[in-house]
């Protein structure tokens, strides 16, 4: 599966992660967690291969593959899904514009069948049809930035889906949905990867793996009652 083998890297020759290591098993839930700036998202968007980050030190692998040298939409295409803590709006180009994109152009799915499963995926996730024909998260509210996020996993159906924040701007009610919606949509081997620091989130989610970040550094790991202790003893005590 997905497998990090002492990865170092930086975002504008500042080094921001250091010498982590960790494999993650198919099928199974991981938190990361982390006090602010300590890596969490720049973890996530290595592993993406955004090109603000730069690998300096080891290597990344997907099963038998180097991810090193990979552009983000190769790392996609191998079944890698990232959702971005705040994804930025894209003008002229629709919702189902995307979608279009992604599945139909790929032969995934024809037109008619990505239509029904976008109606059906948006009315159980309460998004509006308006919403679709809009410009990509142009205007959206954080909630719909999500939800509309969590959709496009679901189409996808990677094999490592990692959620950056996906509680920022959602309610709790919302976040329910939307955590219910990805375990009922998502195959069930694929490895489901939240960034977090929401103890509501972590709640929900009863993790079965916890990854606690500081400094960059990947400094303990362990189940869900790890998550518990940092909410009641805070990352000093970690």
């Amino acid at each position: 599966m997905l497998s990090l083998q002492n990865i170092s890297a930086s975002v504008e020759d500042k080094e921001i992660l250091h010498d982590i290591s960790f494999a993650f098993a198919p099928g199974t839930t991981y938190a990361i967690l982390g006090p602010n700036g300590s890596g969490k998202s720049t973890l996530g968007n290595t592993i993406m291969g955004h090109p603000d980050f730069t690998l300096t030190e080891g290597d990344i692998f997907f099963g038998e593959t180097s991810l090193k040298n990979l552009s983000p939409d190769e790392r996609a295409k191998l079944g890698i899904f990232l959702s971005f803590q705040n994804p930025l709006p894209l003008p002229g180009v629709s919702v189902m514009d995307l979608f279009r994109m992604a599945l139909v152009s790929s032969k995934k799915l024809d037109a008619m069948s990505l239509h029904k499963k976008v109606k059906a995926f948006a009315e159980e996730l309460n998004i509006k049809d308006e919403l679709l024909r809009r410009s990509l998260h142009e205007g959206f509210s954080g909630g719909e930035k999500k939800k509309i996020e969590v959709l496009e996993a679901a189409l996808l159906e990677p094999t490592v889906a990692i959620f950056d924040e996906i509680d920022t701007g959602v309610d709790v009610d919302a976040l329910k949905l939307i955590t219910t919606f990805i375990k009922k949509h998502l195959p069930k081997e694929t490895t489901l990867v939240y960034i977090t620091h929401s103890h509501k989130l972590l709640s929900i989610l009863n993790p079965s793996t916890v990854l606690v970040l500081k400094n960059g550094r990947l400094i303990k790991t362990g189940d869900h009652t790890l998550a518990e202790e940092i909410e009641k003893n805070g990352f000093e005590q970690i």
